[in-house]
């Protein structure tokens, strides 16, 4: 038995790749997130470089953050109302045009702050629109016995996307000009929006029995269907814990693995900038590692157990990284760490698309995104405060809210039983 599933491993992730529909839609999705990568290398160095202020950059990369979690509940409301094919492709395509004048203007000279900043913002704004878009067409794309190995094939392309976008945006900015990574940036966005628009969708699978009804048709404003999908969101105890973790673990991600792997690799393990780019890359290669496990093992797994399992996962690694001060140490519990936020994330976002019905799906998945948009800064904060006292009251603190987390799912009969 162990033998047949170990050879079936392989073929069950590869096989949505065999549909020539995913395999647009991957390529879409990553070229669109190796020119989120580019964009973010681009804006910064070329701000540095016409201000060298540190703090002028902060504002340009603010006013993109703003928009963009502002208006993700309006991209997912439209996603829910109108074709998410359409909103990825016209997303894709202003964000290409967008980058393309940016780029024009800085090797013209004409380029100033005040420019980045109002590109930035418009390019949070029109991005905000592609992010639950991206999520929630899945299921019209593949089968539903295919949604795990697909989120499994298309998280590992994100996550390279992730890694590979900036070191390449660094590189040909180095090697040409800063303005030519926006026009760089624009080709990426513009053939993810060439790729996406060549995809046909199918209508997606019957939702599980046991959710709430969606919200009737009749739906007068915009304010009313965002509305709709906060409280359906809230309505359904499963949805709601898989909501709260996925919150409780972007906060204890965002500042944990920023401050403090930085204050970590530097004031503890004595690594420097070096061992800095060790801990992320071990984080990044866990995740990618544990998204490939989560797609060839399939099935249906209780998905209630292990977003329990998750939470005590990560508070273990957390309480580990707060007591040890060996690097080896270090860089082994963060690889499990990213191993097990990539494997159980799999399993989670199939879940969501498998389960609510598509016309609650796109707003659903935005407030979840909102919700991590919203806790990020906070954590940023917080952890930037609790590293100022030690590395345990950091990671302590951290492992307690993700131990409080997971014995919260545990006491849900509900969430317990979900598949």
């Amino acid at each position: 038995m162990m033998a047949t599933t170990l050879a079936g491993a392989g073929p069950r992730l590869w096989a949505p790749a065999r549909h020539r529909l995913f395999r647009l839609l991957w390529a879409g999705q990553s070229l669109s997130l190796l020119g989120d990568g580019f964009s973010v290398v681009a804006f910064s160095w070329i701000t540095l470089g016409l201000t060298g202020s540190t703090l002028t950059l902060g504002y340009v990369l603010a006013f993109q953050a703003v928009p963009r979690a502002l208006l993700t509940l309006v991209g997912g409301s439209l996603g829910d109302s109108w074709s998410t094919r359409t909103l990825m492709v016209v997303s894709s395509w202003a964000r290409a045009a967008l980058m393309a004048a940016v780029g024009l203007a800085g090797l013209g000279g004409h380029l100033t702050v005040w420019m980045l900043c109002a590109a930035a913002a418009a390019f949070g704004a029109v991005d905000a629109f592609f992010q639950p878009a991206r999520v929630s067409i899945l299921p019209s794309v593949v089968d539903d016995d295919l949604l795990t190995p697909a989120n499994a094939l298309l998280g590992a392309g994100a996550r390279t996307a992730a890694v590979v976008g900036p070191a390449v945006g660094g590189v040909v900015i180095a090697l040409t000009k800063a303005p030519v990574a926006f026009l760089v940036d624009a080709v990426c966005f513009a053939l993810c929006g060439w790729c996406v628009s060549r995809i046909r969708t199918r209508p997606a699978a019957e939702p599980d029995p046991a959710a709430p009804p969606a919200a009737p048709a009749e739906r007068t404003t915009l304010g009313s269907r965002i509305r709709e999908g906060v409280v359906y969101t809230l309505r359904d105890p499963r949805l709601r814990t898989v909501v709260v973790l996925d919150t409780a673990v972007n906060f204890c991600y965002a500042g944990p693995f920023t401050v403090g792997f930085a204050a970590l690799a530097d004031d503890v393990l004595r690594g420097g900038s070096a061992t800095l780019g060790i801990l992320n890359g071990a984080l990044a290669g866990g995740a990618l590692l544990g998204t490939l496990a989560g797609g060839a093992v399939g099935g249906r797994p209780r998905v209630g157990l292990l977003v329990a399992a998750l939470a005590g996962w990560l508070g273990a690694g957390m309480a580990v990284l707060g007591l040890v001060h060996s690097t080896p140490a270090v860089v082994a519990t963060v690889l499990a760490m990213g191993f097990a936020i990539g494997f159980q994330g799999v399993f989670g976002l199939s879940w969501i698309q498998r389960n609510i019905p598509k016309e609650v799906l796109s707003r659903v998945i935005s407030v979840d995104m909102v919700l991590g948009y919203a806790v990020a800064p906070l954590s940023l904060i917080a952890c930037g405060a609790l590293a100022g006292v030690d590395m345990f009251a950091l990671f302590g603190t951290v492992a307690a809210v993700l131990a409080l987390t997971g014995l919260a799912v545990l006491a849900s009969r509900a969430v317990r039983a979900m598949r």
